[in-house]
This record gives C-alpha cells, structure tokens and sequence, in this order.
C-alpha cells in the first residue's frame, strides 16, 4: 500500500473517532451501526487500495453487521 492510501486511512480512521465522541445521546442500536459503518468503511478502503467502491461496500457491510450485532444480544 503506497503511503498516501496509509495517510488516507488513518486520517479517515483518526476522523471517525472524533466524530462518534458525539454519539453518547444515541441508542446503543444507532451507535453501533455507526461504529460499524466506520470501521467497515476503513477496512473496506485499506483492503481494496483506497477504491471508493471498496470503502463504501464496507460501510455498508459494515453498518449492516453493527446493526445486527446490537439485535442479537
């Protein structure tokens, strides 16, 4: 991976963290789709080079799977 895709990654990671500190007024069920939704995103976008479709599919997926996850506890 070039350093600039790492750059990319970690600054939308570093981001994602910030942003979900404002997340404590949120149900635990919206909260961990947003979670979800972020580490997917990132994942998605390191696995697949930095490609948006790969970033976005991991959001998704990852979105779906924090989604659920809170449904099955």
């Amino acid at each position: 991976m070039n350093p600039m895709t790492r750059l990319a990654a970690a600054t939308t990671l570093a981001l994602s963290t910030l942003a979900l500190g404002a997340c404590g007024s949120m149900s635990p069920q919206t909260r961990d789709t947003a979670v979800g939704a972020a580490v997917g995103g990132v994942a998605g976008s390191v696995l697949t080079g930095g490609s948006t479709a790969g970033t976005v599919g991991g959001a998704v997926v990852g979105g779906v799977i924090g989604h659920e996850n809170r449904k099955n506890r």
